[in-house]
């Protein structure tokens, strides 16, 4: 009898415990459920489109972000928000394509100074980034790498434009350096000793994934967006390891490119474990793109553009598409492969989806969750725009299968149908009059003038 009832009640314990860990877990849930999830997002430099082994290359070894697109969603036809550094920069903080953000070179004739002789336009105060949208929404927000879009002292450095600490280059021209003798750390100089006087003991791009790997572990209890806009692939070409492509009977600088690539794949990795062990991967959302296209195209050796026509500073698709892989376990389907067509302008809006949070009505770009998650797909009617001023005035659109370009003030806008001519080979633009014009409409209507910028100085 004795034992029966010490039974009974031992059971009646055990019953209250399970409805008691029961609930405990089934509000852990709701809180999780409720709780916006991280968002990490990484860019490469001047890498290319067919850089990666998922993208197609066969002799830089990229086992990580390889991963990355088996186990998420894996774009074919994303764009960055311009052919070259700064500018792409600016639409991806901004939202705002070429014809209107605030940023639309490396560099402007029109500001150029004794004070300013590289003549950079930083982001403006009334500039609202991504960063800012993110912050006030409660995420804690971080980036580290290069940044690009204002000089020390000016409205443009990262911590004014919404990040609550961040650690890098602001110059990039500085940036080409990967044994720097300083970078920034917020606002004030971090000086690197060991780099003094030529030497190069310290690579910069490490510093950049401690930086990240603490951040997280930091703020892995609360929401958080990181910005990692790593300095690789970008000459000059520096590495301090060039394993495992040592014994390769390749030309030096296509040893150290793959080197490069490879390292900061290893660094991608050590990222995604981090999450892993901290438990928190299931709720972050992982982006990875590049910048622009490949500044060389290797051709003969990695192919970085695969297929398409041009590279960096080139309207073409090689200077304008990103290989682009979302990643986020348990909620995207894993081994998938989209051919939606977005771009850098869409980051903000779908940002602040995520976050939960409004986006600002002058924007650009659009929420391209739905595409993202397999929900729905995007509107096909839209236009893509972008602007450059390095080579003369240069103008690209991209409105359903159609890419028109104009290579110049003065010259005959191209066309192209990429369904059909992903390689940009056929100009078609002399059987295709209405396309044009539609298109012509389209830019007088949707695109403003640039106080730093104009088309009669370049």
């Amino acid at each position: 009898m004795k034992w029966n009832k010490n039974k009974s009640l031992s059971l009646y314990c055990l019953t209250l415990l399970a409805l008691s860990i029961g609930c405990k877990q089934e509000k852990q849930s709701e809180e999780t459920a409720s709780t916006p999830p991280n968002i990490i997002f990484i860019m490469a430099d001047d890498l290319g489109y067919a850089d990666l082994g998922a993208y197609g290359q066969e002799l830089i070894q990229t086992p990580n972000i390889d991963r990355l697109a088996r186990e998420g969603v894996m774009f074919t036809q994303v764009y960055a928000g311009n052919t070259v550094c700064a500018p792409s920069r600016s639409v991806l903080m901004t939202g705002k394509h070429m014809g209107h953000t605030t940023v639309r070179g490396n560099s402007s004739p029109l500001v150029q100074s004794d004070e300013n002789p590289q003549g950079r336009v930083p982001l403006l105060e009334e500039d609202v980034t991504v960063a800012e949208l993110l912050k006030d929404a409660g995420y804690v927000t971080g980036m580290t790498g290069k940044w690009g879009l204002g000089e020390p002292g000016t409205t443009g450095i990262p911590t004014r434009q919404g990040f609550d600490e961040w650690f890098g280059y602001l110059n990039q021209r500085r940036a080409h350096n990967y044994y720097t003798d300083y970078l920034w750390k917020n606002e004030i100089k971090y000086p690197i000793p060991e780099n003094e006087g030529g030497q190069e003991e310290i690579y910069s791009h490490d510093l950049f994934t401690d930086f990240a790997l603490d951040f997280i572990e930091t703020n892995k209890d609360t929401s958080f967006f990181l910005y990692i806009p790593y300095t690789i692939p970008h000459d000059e070409y520096e590495v301090p390891d060039t394993a495992p492509y040592n014994e390769k009977d390749w030309e030096e600088n296509e040893i150290i490119y793959a080197a490069m690539v490879s390292r900061m794949d290893r660094d991608v990795g050590r990222i995604m474990q981090s999450l892993r062990d901290l438990k928190i991967d299931e709720n972050t959302i992982l982006f990875f793109c590049s910048d622009n296209g490949a500044a060389q195209r290797w051709e003969g050796r990695f192919d970085s553009s695969g297929n398409l026509r041009g590279r960096k500073r080139d309207m073409y698709e090689g200077g304008l598409r990103t290989p682009m892989i979302v990643h986020y376990p348990g909620q995207l389907q894993p081994r998938t492969d989209s051919s939606a067509v977005w771009y850098f302008a869409d980051v903000l809006p779908t940002l602040t989806h995520i976050a939960g949070t409004q986006t600002p009505s002058e924007v650009d770009g659009i929420n391209v969750w739905p595409a993202i998650s397999g929900q729905e797909s995007l509107p096909a009617d839209r236009f893509l725009y972008w602007e450059f001023y390095e080579r003369g005035f240069q103008r690209a659109v991209r409105w359903k299968d159609w890419k028109a370009i104009l290579p110049g003030v003065g010259q005959q806008w191209e066309l192209y149908n990429l369904e059909e001519d992903e390689g940009e080979e056929n100009n078609i633009a002399a059987q295709h009059p209405e396309v044009i014009n539609t298109i012509k409409d389209w830019v007088e209507d949707n695109t403003t003038e640039s106080q730093y910028w104009s088309a009669s100085t370049q």
